[in-house]
């Protein structure tokens, strides 16, 4: 069975069609809506067994990223999330803006529809566009956990800084929610700029929930499917984005 995904995007998304091809060139069977579609039920979510919601800059990220469309979303579509949230088979993945959003909605580091946690300024105070090198969470309960050791991504962003109180952090820890850290090309994770391009705490990258089901990170895995989108390609056998989408399709498939 194809597996299929839905990715939702609203006035000031821009990586919507990136994310488009991301997911077509591993075999998903992919719509891109606006979140009209779905408040006219012109579209139903439920239909689909994976929601993206990408990056960009949703609503012109007024007030703080992510927070306009995270609001939308709680008032307009609760009911319809929280049914898709529900299903064991169903999963979420919110790339750079689209990890903002799902944050300030209350969907990670676990599943409350209450902002838990935040991604909020880089120290640099600059918009930070570059590659990283990321360490892969092992013990990770997502399938993101069988990437290699190290991968390298490329980030864009000017709100990417993960901030937590200690209580919320110790627990992130303690259920293995985080799946990548800003780290050095061995794989050290050092706190020190650039190699934590914004001052995340623990260097979190990104975090899923408990399930593995719902994830997001700061990192676009969609900029990295074909070896030419990397600096020096000819060292590229197997983009590192790509393994992203082919292990998410993989895990779905399964479930079938």
């Amino acid at each position: 069975m194809t597996p299929t995904s839905i990715i939702l995007r609203v006035g000031g998304t821009n990586c919507d069609k990136e994310t488009v091809v991301a997911l077509k060139s591993v075999g998903f069977k992919t719509l891109l809506v606006h979140i009209n579609q779905l408040l006219k039920k012109e579209v139903k979510l439920q239909e689909f067994d994976l929601l993206v919601i990408p990056g960009g800059f949703s609503f012109g990220d007024y007030i703080s990223a992510g927070k306009v469309f995270a609001v939308e979303i709680y008032y307009k579509l609760r009911k319809e999330l929280e049914k898709f949230v529900l299903d064991k088979n169903k999963y979420i993945l919110g790339i750079c803006n689209g990890f903002q959003v799902l944050v300030k909605l209350g969907l990670l580091p676990k599943i409350s529809f209450v902002q838990q946690v935040t991604l909020t300024e880089n120290d640099s105070g600059r918009f930070e566009c570059r590659w990283v090198y990321l360490k892969v969470n092992k013990n990770n309960p997502s399938v993101l956990s069988k990437l290699p050791d190290i991968i390298e991504l490329p980030i864009a962003h000017a709100e990417g800084k993960f901030v937590a109180k200690e209580k919320v952090l110790q627990e992130i820890v303690e259920n293995n929610c985080i799946i990548f850290q800003y780290c050095d090309k061995n794989g050290v994770v050092s706190s020190n700029y650039p190699l934590n391009p914004n001052g995340s705490m623990l260097n979190i990258a990104g975090i899923t929930d408990t399930s593995g089901r719902i994830i997001g990170l700061m990192p676009h895995p969609e900029r990295f499917i074909i070896k030419n989108q990397y600096p020096v390609y000819e060292n590229v056998k197997n983009p590192y984005g790509k393994q992203f989408f082919e292990l998410i399709k993989k895990k779905i498939q399964k479930i079938y």
